[in-house]
Protein backbone atom coordinates (compact mmCIF):
# COMPACT_ATOMS: atom_id res chain seq x y z
CA UNK A 1 0.00 0.00 0.00
CA UNK A 2 1.40 3.37 -1.00
CA UNK A 3 1.60 6.01 1.71
CA UNK A 4 -0.01 9.28 0.67
CA UNK A 5 0.05 12.67 2.34
CA UNK A 6 -3.29 14.46 2.14
CA UNK A 7 -2.87 18.16 1.55
CA UNK A 8 -6.43 19.09 0.65
CA UNK A 9 -9.92 17.66 0.97
CA UNK A 10 -10.19 16.81 -2.74
CA UNK A 11 -7.34 14.29 -2.37
CA UNK A 12 -8.91 12.45 0.56
CA UNK A 13 -11.07 9.33 0.32
CA UNK A 14 -13.45 10.77 2.90
CA UNK A 15 -13.89 13.85 5.03
CA UNK A 16 -15.50 14.73 8.32
CA UNK A 17 -17.01 18.14 8.86
CA UNK A 18 -18.60 19.51 12.01
CA UNK A 19 -20.55 22.67 12.68
CA UNK A 20 -21.46 23.77 16.20
CA UNK A 21 -25.24 24.18 16.15
CA UNK A 22 -26.04 25.06 19.77
CA UNK A 23 -24.23 26.07 22.92
CA UNK A 24 -25.94 26.72 26.22
CA UNK A 25 -24.62 27.42 29.67
CA UNK A 26 -27.06 28.10 32.43
CA UNK A 27 -28.71 27.09 35.70
CA UNK A 28 -29.53 23.40 35.97
CA UNK A 29 -30.55 22.76 39.58
CA UNK A 30 -31.45 24.87 42.59
CA UNK A 31 -31.07 24.50 46.34
CA UNK A 32 -33.86 24.85 48.93
CA UNK A 33 -33.40 28.65 48.91
CA UNK A 34 -33.93 28.71 45.15
CA UNK A 35 -30.28 29.62 44.58
CA UNK A 36 -28.45 27.99 41.68
CA UNK A 37 -26.76 24.82 42.89
CA UNK A 38 -25.52 23.44 39.57
CA UNK A 39 -25.00 24.81 36.09
CA UNK A 40 -25.03 22.78 32.89
CA UNK A 41 -22.90 23.45 29.82
CA UNK A 42 -24.41 21.83 26.70
CA UNK A 43 -23.05 21.60 23.19
CA UNK A 44 -24.46 20.20 19.94
CA UNK A 45 -22.50 19.63 16.74
CA UNK A 46 -23.86 18.72 13.30
CA UNK A 47 -21.42 16.21 11.82
CA UNK A 48 -21.11 14.91 8.26
CA UNK A 49 -18.84 12.10 7.15
CA UNK A 50 -18.62 12.12 3.38
CA UNK A 51 -17.27 9.47 1.01
CA UNK A 52 -15.44 11.78 -1.39
CA UNK A 53 -14.86 9.04 -3.99
CA UNK A 54 -18.58 8.32 -4.39
CA UNK A 55 -19.90 11.74 -3.32
CA UNK A 56 -22.08 10.08 -0.68
CA UNK A 57 -22.95 11.02 2.92
CA UNK A 58 -21.96 8.17 5.21
CA UNK A 59 -23.13 9.94 8.36
CA UNK A 60 -25.16 13.09 8.82
CA UNK A 61 -26.15 13.47 12.43
CA UNK A 62 -26.29 15.86 15.38
CA UNK A 63 -24.21 14.85 18.39
CA UNK A 64 -24.73 16.40 21.82
CA UNK A 65 -22.88 16.43 25.11
CA UNK A 66 -23.06 18.21 28.43
CA UNK A 67 -21.25 18.69 31.70
CA UNK A 68 -22.52 19.98 35.03
CA UNK A 69 -20.59 22.23 37.38
CA UNK A 70 -20.85 24.38 40.47
CA UNK A 71 -19.19 27.79 40.60
CA UNK A 72 -18.84 27.67 44.38
CA UNK A 73 -16.94 24.41 44.72
CA UNK A 74 -13.84 22.61 43.53
CA UNK A 75 -14.91 19.75 41.22
CA UNK A 76 -12.69 17.37 43.16
CA UNK A 77 -14.82 17.94 46.29
CA UNK A 78 -18.20 19.27 45.11
CA UNK A 79 -20.24 16.08 45.63
CA UNK A 80 -21.25 16.07 41.94
CA UNK A 81 -20.64 13.45 39.29
CA UNK A 82 -19.41 16.13 36.90
CA UNK A 83 -18.49 13.76 34.07
CA UNK A 84 -21.41 11.33 34.43
CA UNK A 85 -19.18 8.29 34.92
CA UNK A 86 -20.76 7.15 38.19
CA UNK A 87 -17.77 8.24 40.30
CA UNK A 88 -17.65 11.11 42.77
CA UNK A 89 -14.83 13.38 43.84
CA UNK A 90 -11.96 11.49 45.49
CA UNK A 91 -12.93 8.32 43.60
CA UNK A 92 -12.77 10.11 40.23
CA UNK A 93 -9.26 11.00 39.07
CA UNK A 94 -10.37 13.27 36.20
CA UNK A 95 -12.53 15.70 38.20
CA UNK A 96 -10.21 18.57 39.08
CA UNK A 97 -9.37 22.14 38.04
CA UNK A 98 -11.76 24.89 36.99
CA UNK A 99 -15.26 23.42 37.20
CA UNK A 100 -16.65 25.22 34.13
CA UNK A 101 -13.65 24.24 32.00
CA UNK A 102 -14.12 20.66 33.19
CA UNK A 103 -17.78 20.75 32.14
CA UNK A 104 -16.84 22.08 28.69
CA UNK A 105 -14.20 19.37 28.25
CA UNK A 106 -16.64 16.68 29.35
CA UNK A 107 -19.17 17.83 26.73
CA UNK A 108 -16.52 17.91 23.99
CA UNK A 109 -15.12 14.50 24.93
CA UNK A 110 -18.60 12.94 24.94
CA UNK A 111 -19.27 14.26 21.44
CA UNK A 112 -15.85 13.12 20.19
CA UNK A 113 -16.41 9.63 21.60
CA UNK A 114 -19.89 9.40 20.06
CA UNK A 115 -18.58 10.55 16.66
CA UNK A 116 -15.79 7.95 16.69
CA UNK A 117 -18.23 5.20 17.75
CA UNK A 118 -20.65 6.19 14.99
CA UNK A 119 -17.90 6.14 12.38
CA UNK A 120 -16.60 2.76 13.55
CA UNK A 121 -20.09 1.23 13.49
CA UNK A 122 -20.69 2.61 9.97
CA UNK A 123 -17.30 1.54 8.58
Amino acid sequence: MEEKEITNIEDSDSSIMGVISTVSDGPFSFDSNEQVDEYRFSLSVNVKWIDNDNDKNLIEKTFSGFGTYSINNDPSSDGLDNDNDGLLDENDDDEFGDSRELAINIAINKIASDVVNSILSTW
